[in-house]
């Protein structure tokens, strides 16, 4: 033990004589595990919610029956189900209006409510009285407070005048749900004796089978590991956890470039130590140790900063979720003791990783071979050829995937193969392109400019490696973003197509509302829209019903369609369907689906596909007429107007002061696209702040690289100066050189971006939400990244080319004084 000590120690030193590249060592390790556990803090975050969404009093997670047309079913069932065995609980679910917000309410029976269901045992042990006597209470989540602006104990008021119960604070719950008695429940969604699920706890006793008991009118539904909302937003955390990925390896690529030069330089002391009797294993044994103490070190300031970044980015991700997929995310990180443990384990796991080649190479140069200055570049050079062949492969595995591949997974495998092909072809290119420009030289002092680079490329292949994965993520991720951005705005002119929007308390009120618009004068056309939920293949569809207006046929985002696919519409048996639905269905022009209506199946042709962005569920577009005639129950609140621009401001005043609608009943045009233009902006802030992290990333690996390689680079500098080369033009060739290979990675990084780019919207897109957008070029943002790249390597240049500016003539002169 005291023998590997001092070998420790011996290897150690190392450090303290050359700070820079322990900087750059830890900077890259600490980089690397900000950026991963941060985007896996946000992952954590989210799926926790879920999960509390999920076990809210049975969700997914809870075998249940249900009515086969999903509609609400008679309380007498319950009680027939228990006298039969069955150890069956109530829930009845519907939406209710608090200050103009709508909430999901849950009403349950907490004395039948099994113990392994949710957040059962809270009820059922804790104030149970208090809960089933009138006025009863209403379970919230802490978060749910402060979006009401209500203490606990408050009593509030529907907005239908209804009284609800007080509130009492339930940690577990979700925000977004109250939850009551089921008495109560029924009383305010004005369904009594309706239930809508019954949840179904674990027993050994014998039952009698269902059909004996309710016939054919309900269906057991098993328990889903996997709730709708995280399948629902599989995408976006995929999304983030390869940026997350990208990151980390980019991060990796510094420590390699760190460990890599770092052992050059230690070859001798290995020399050293294996000659006075240090055993290979016992050596390679050290190095380990003092990797797993350094990525230790390194992983506990990472997870800070991590933290840190989560914490920063959060808000965005939260709204995000909640914008796309409605999911109700605390604004509050609170994470669990595992996520520590493995940040560090992926520290350590990364730093080894980083240094497994090194390791491997090290140990394997002969010792005499370890006394030459520069072997180490040496056996780089001899894995040229390897990486160039193995880069093809990676290519051909990439177009293998893209072929064959049907999955989200295999789409985010085809842009893996498609970067990692690039980066491990980058030298080989780069090799190329410095052996044309040497060739084409002239006068010795460009030929050794051109030769000399190619010498310095195996130092810096790595850092201009981590610089081309940047650049592409960045031109790529940004060409989807501005090519949405595009599609949206003008996509959102079509959806959006009336100029006013209101969302009645209920019918009565719509009748009211549409009675007194008749009369006035600026409402140009009144536009009612329904829409409601059903099944097809067993996942949920809407079902959109349009009123018969000219401003739809113009303006309905429609990406292909039947030459008289208008006209079918208002017969009844045609629809629209999304492009999403379409793919997913494997629906063409033409085909024939059947949606679920009452009393029978409602048999729709497909007249036409059209686009809805941001959804993530299938939808059907159909007449609103023969929507009510199949849907007769559903609420018939929802109006658009068609009013001068110039009137609408006077036409919201004078409802708001008719009707006392609020702003989340009334909205205008311009609200709502403001509104969705918000949400989209924050939805994609988190994508650009990877991208800035990843990049910046990036150029700070080929800061470290080239500060690393600026003392070993003097044996070939001093030579030049000797001859009469000025140390100011040394540093103007040396910074000519740096910006000359960062200028051909750049210029090879914007085609990589841009197919990255159509790999995200061809293939990554599709196989995540269910359509495709437009590809667009856009030139300006092409040269605007081109600057920063140039700025970025002009900077991470500058402070070595000073240093040899600098450079005090006693310096070059040693260099003929040391044995080289």
């Amino acid at each position: 033990m005291s023998r590997m000590l001092w070998i420790l120690a011996v290897l150690l030193s190392h450090w303290r004589r050359h700070p820079m590249q322990l900087a750059t060592l830890l900077i890259g390790l600490i980089s690397a595990t900000a950026l991963w556990s941060g985007v896996q803090a946000l992952n954590q975050q989210a799926r926790n919610s879920y999960d509390r969404a999920a076990a809210t009093f049975g969700g997914a997670r809870t075998a249940m029956l249900v009515d086969r047309e999903n509609a609400t079913f008679s309380q007498q069932l319950f009680i027939e189900l228990r006298r039969a065995g069955w150890p069956v609980s109530p829930v009845l679910e519907g939406r209710i209006q608090i200050g103009g917000r709508s909430f999901r309410l849950l009403g349950v029976e907490p004395v039948t409510l099994p113990a392994e269901v949710g957040n059962a045992p809270a009820i059922g042990k804790a104030d149970l009285q208090s809960f089933l006597t009138p006025p009863g209470e209403m379970l919230v989540a802490p978060e749910m407070l402060s979006d009401l602006n209500l203490p606990e104990g408050a009593t509030p008021s529907a907005n239908g005048g209804a009284l609800l119960p007080r509130l009492r604070v339930q940690p577990q719950l979700v925000p977004g749900v109250l939850v009551v008695d089921i008495g109560i429940a029924q009383r305010l969604l004005n369904m009594p004796d309706r239930i809508s699920r019954l949840l179904i706890g674990k027993t050994n006793a014998r039952r009698v089978p269902l059909e004996e008991v309710a016939g054919d009118e309900l269906r057991l539904v098993e328990p889903d590991a996997e709730s709708d909302l995280e399948r629902l937003t599989d995408s976006f955390h995929l999304n983030l956890t390869a940026f997350g990925l990208l990151s980390f390896v980019v991060g990796l690529f510094i420590v390699n470039s760190a460990i890599g030069l770092a052992f050059e330089q230690r070859l001798p002391v290995l020399r050293t130590l294996r000659a006075s009797g240090v055993s290979a294993a016992m050596l390679n044994a050290v190095l380990v140790v003092e990797l797993v103490l350094l990525a230790l070190a390194a992983g506990i300031v990472g997870l800070v900063c991590g933290y840190l970044i989560a914490a920063s980015l959060l808000p965005n991700v939260a709204a995000s979720l909640r914008g796309l997929y409605g999911a109700q995310i605390p604004g509050q990180l609170t994470l669990k003791p595992e996520w520590w443990l493995a940040g560090l384990a992926i520290s350590v796991v990364g730093a080894l990783a980083a240094a497994a080649a090194s390791l491997t190479k090290a140990i394997r140069l002969p010792v005499l071979a370890a006394a030459q200055p520069y072997a180490w570049q040496q056996a780089q050079h001899r894995w040229l050829k390897f990486q160039s062949a193995l880069a093809l492969a990676v290519f051909a595995l990439a177009g293998w995937l893209l072929w064959f591949g049907d999955s989200l997974v295999s789409g985010f495998a085809v842009l893996a193969a498609l970067l990692l092909g690039a980066a491990l072809g980058l030298p080989a290119l780069l090799e190329l392109a410095l052996l044309l420009g040497q060739r084409s030289a002239n006068r010795p002092l460009a030929v050794w400019f051109w030769a000399d680079s190619r010498q310095q490329l195996s130092g810096l292949s790595l850092a201009l490696m981590a610089l081309l994965l940047a650049l592409a993520v960045n031109v790529g991720v940004g060409t989807m973003v501005d090519s949405f951005s595009r599609t949206f705005v003008s996509w959102l002119d079509g959806r959006l197509a009336a100029d006013v929007y209101i969302n009645a308390s209920d019918d009565t009120q719509a009748a009211e509302i549409t009675a007194w618009l008749g009369q006035r004068p600026e409402v140009e056309a009144i536009l009612p829209s329904s829409r409601t939920e059903a099944q097809i293949d067993g996942a949920p569809i809407e079902i959109l019903g349009l009123a018969d207006d000219a401003i739809y046929r113009d303006r309905w985002p429609l990406l292909q369609s039947t030459a008289d696919a208008w006209d079918r519409l208002r017969t009844g048996d045609a629809g629209f369907v999304s492009e999403q639905l379409a793919r997913r269905l494997k629906l063409a022009i033409g085909d024939e689906v059947e949606a679920p209506a009452h009393g029978a199946n409602w048999a729709l042709e497909v007249v036409g596909i059209y686009a809805d962005y941001g959804n993530p569920r299938g939808q059907m577009a159909v007449n609103i007429d023969a929507l009510l005639n199949h849907f007769p129950e559903i609420p018939r609140t929802r109006l658009g107007l068609r009013v001068a621009t110039a009137k609408v401001p006077a036409l919201i005043s004078a409802l708001q002061g008719k009707f006392g609608l609020d702003q989340r009943s009334l909205l205008d045009q311009a609200t709502l696209k403001a509104e969705s233009k918000r949400i989209f902006s924050r939805t994609f802030a988190v994508t650009a702040a990877l991208n800035a992290f990843t990049l910046g990333v990036a150029g700070i690996a080929l800061l470290t690289s080239l500060l690393t390689l600026s003392n070993s680079r003097l044996p070939q500098l001093a030579p030049l100066w000797a001859i009469g080369v000025t140390r100011r033009r040394l540093a103007s060739i040396e910074l000519l050189k740096t910006m000359s290979v960062a200028l051909i990675t750049t210029l090879l990084a914007l085609p990589l971006g841009l197919l990255v780019a159509w790999c995200l919207i061809a293939v990554v897109n599709v196989k995540a939400f269910g359509w495709r957008l437009p590809f667009h070029v856009f030139p300006l943002q092409l040269l605007q990244l081109l600057g920063v790249a140039m700025a970025a390597a002009l900077c991470a240049a500058a402070l070595p080319v000073l240093k040899l500016a600098r450079m005090q003539p006693t310096s070059l002169i040693k260099i003929f004084a040391d044995e080289r």
